[in-house]
């Protein structure tokens, strides 16, 4: 008996896959410059930031794996991390005035990169919806003949 994924064999699925792989690496990415440039600025906030880098960094082992499950999770939590990224853009620029204490990294500099986190989130919320819609779970079974070594018609699970 071989179990086949038929829909992951196409070009599409695997480019869906590699989509949602990048965003969520670059999600991450952003997210470390975020955290790391403004660590002695993010009060109460850096428990959710790495919570969410290693949910991301768990998400695209997942996803890399074929597993379709996460990928709702992963909407749902980039809406969650837009409407973040939004409210904290005034935030950082605010910090630009004179009379805050500047971070590691200049807070202009965190603010653009943290403008930067919307626009891959909304990227991140469709290409995971449209790789959820591709099916990625579906299976076919096969069976062997032994004796002639041809495979029996797909048998759906």
């Amino acid at each position: 008996m071989i179990i086949e994924h038929p829909n992951r064999d196409k070009a599409t699925s695997k480019a869906t896959k590699a989509v949602v792989l990048l965003l969520l690496l670059v999600s991450v990415a952003l997210m470390l410059i975020v955290t790391i440039g403004g660590w002695d600025a993010l009060q109460g906030a850096k428990p959710v930031q790495i919570a969410y880098i290693l949910i991301y960094l768990i998400m695209a082992f997942y996803v890399g794996r074929w597993n379709r499950g996460v990928l709702p999770v992963a909407a749902a939590l980039a809406i969650l991390l837009l409407i973040f990224a939004a409210v904290a853009v005034p935030g950082w620029l605010d910090r630009d005035e004179t009379g805050f204490a500047q971070p590691t990294i200049d807070s202009g500099v965190l603010a653009i990169v943290t403008a930067l986190i919307i626009p891959v989130q909304i990227l991140l919320i469709g290409f995971a919806m449209r790789a959820f819609n591709q099916a990625w779970n579906v299976e076919v079974e096969r069976t062997t003949d032994t004796t002639s070594g041809h495979s029996s018609s797909p048998q759906p699970a």
